[in-house]
């Protein structure tokens, strides 16, 4: 059986527990500084196995060297927004976290495949990256399934089609200047822009389209008031791991260091990748036009920014 941890068992966290062992994908330890949390949820969940005819072993501690020699780590620990907060406001709070659990990788887990969900995403995985001191292959970030799969939702009501025929990717950084790639995007293989003339869709409207899917977690936050998104971004952590554990060579958005791709150094932002059991076995540069080159590099320099503040706290840390 393979070892999987969690670190953080919030909501995000205990979803990920549950369908994990519901697809026996492995042995599950969950990590959480609260007392008791951890250790509670997975004695319940552990308790649910026989119902179902399941059969694995659910750890739950507050103990960070209990990671070691995991096959993968899934990382959700950190605050999380609140209604007007954006992910770039949690950005020292979430840095320290990441930079403990970056150690704790290094010292007890250094063969691991990590991913990482925490915001401000691209950020902390480069921080995750710079503290564990892991591959830059074995270091992603849950973003770009989870928005791309939003700009499915939104579009597929937009338009009248079931999601199943979109195809569509969203790149950059997992903030309100995300790429969704319209140009790239087709419906069972006819090209959004000629679907939208047949369906006399005006591009406004795609726009609006476009401007919630950059705002899709802040919705939620202000509907929730203290929560964030949970479900979704469990389903999009769950294909990565899946990618990963099952060598599928799945082709994905994932936040990823780039060290020369896309014109791009020293920097994780949401690409395609191919995700198989080395990780991120390759960076898929795709042949942007000139807008979408552009909305990109404004992505790209929004997260520096954040990288920015974030290589001033490790400097501060050594």
């Amino acid at each position: 059986m393979k070892k999987i941890s969690l670190i953080g068992a919030g909501n995000i966290g205990t979803i990920l527990a549950f369908s994990i062992s519901r697809r026996k994908l492995g042995d599950i330890l969950l990590v959480d500084v609260v007392d008791g949390l951890a250790e509670g949820k997975c004695l319940d969940l552990s308790q649910s196995l026989s119902i179902e005819n399941l059969n694995s072993e659910i750890t739950g501690t507050t103990d960070l060297s209990q990671i070691k020699n995991s096959d993968a780590i899934i990382i959700t620990a950190g605050i999380a927004r609140k209604p007007g907060m954006s992910r770039d406001d949690l950005i020292e709070t979430n840095f320290s976290i990441m930079a403990e659990i970056g150690t704790a990788i290094k010292k007890y887990s250094p063969e691991s495949f990590v991913i990482c969900i925490t915001n401000p995403l691209d950020a902390m995985v480069w921080s995750l990256l710079k503290t564990s001191g892991l591959k830059k292959n074995m270091v992603v970030g849950m973003a770009g399934i989870l928005d791309t799969a939003r700009f499915k939702l939104f579009l597929s009501h937009e338009i009248g089609v079931s999601m199943d025929c979109i195809q569509t990717m969203v790149l950059g950084g997992h903030g309100d200047s995300m790429v969704p790639l319209l140009e790239h995007t087709s419906i069972s293989g006819t090209p959004l822009k000629d679907f939208l003339k047949i369906k006399k869709i005006k591009n406004k409207q795609i726009q609006k389209i476009i401007e919630r899917t950059r705002n899709g977690g802040g919705e939620i936050v202000s509907l929730m008031k203290n929560s964030s998104a949970f479900f979704a971004p469990a389903s999009s952590a769950i294909e990565m791991l899946e990618a990963f554990l099952f060598n599928q060579k799945k082709l994905l958005p994932c936040s990823t260091y780039l060290d020369g791709q896309y014109n791009c150094k020293n920097v994780c932002v949401g690409v395609p990748v191919i995700l198989g059991e080395k990780g991120v076995e390759k960076v898929i540069e795709l042949n942007l036009n000139d807008q979408e080159f552009q909305d990109f590099n404004k992505s790209v320099n929004s997260v520096e920014e954040l990288i920015k503040k974030c290589n001033k706290l490790l400097a501060k840390l050594n």
